[in-house]
């Protein structure tokens, strides 16, 4: 299983960015998955996950409303559009084949600061 994140960077409050995830190494399309985020202080937070076909998503009430996951089956990618960012959701950015994060690959940090 490899995965791996990217897409983040600096940006100021209220601002966006798209994270990316290419997976490998295992029948994609097969599997739900998720994007879990470390913030600074606090554990692992898993915070959206989506069905195998796409058709059913979730959300931790943290980003509910401003983070939508999304994925294309075709071409073994993940996202997340992240909207109306905060200074809290700064912190790095993993994708995972389990909701627990066992199975996560590299991240990428996004930080969001004026």
């Amino acid at each position: 299983v490899q995965l791996q994140a990217s897409g983040g960077g600096l940006v100021q409050p209220g601002g966006s960015l798209r994270l990316s995830c290419a997976a490998s190494g295992f029948t994609f399309r097969n599997y739900p998955m998720y994007w879990l985020r470390q913030t600074p202080g606090q554990g692992l937070e898993r915070i959206s996950g989506i069905s195998s076909a796409g058709s059913t998503t979730h959300y931790a009430d943290s980003v509910k409303g401003r983070f939508t996951i999304s994925r294309r089956n075709a071409n073994n990618m993940l996202y997340l559009q992240m909207t109306s960012l905060r200074p809290e959701d700064t912190g790095s950015y993993f994708c995972a084949r389990d909701e627990d994060g066992t199975l996560r690959g590299q991240g990428t940090l996004v930080t969001v600061s004026s």
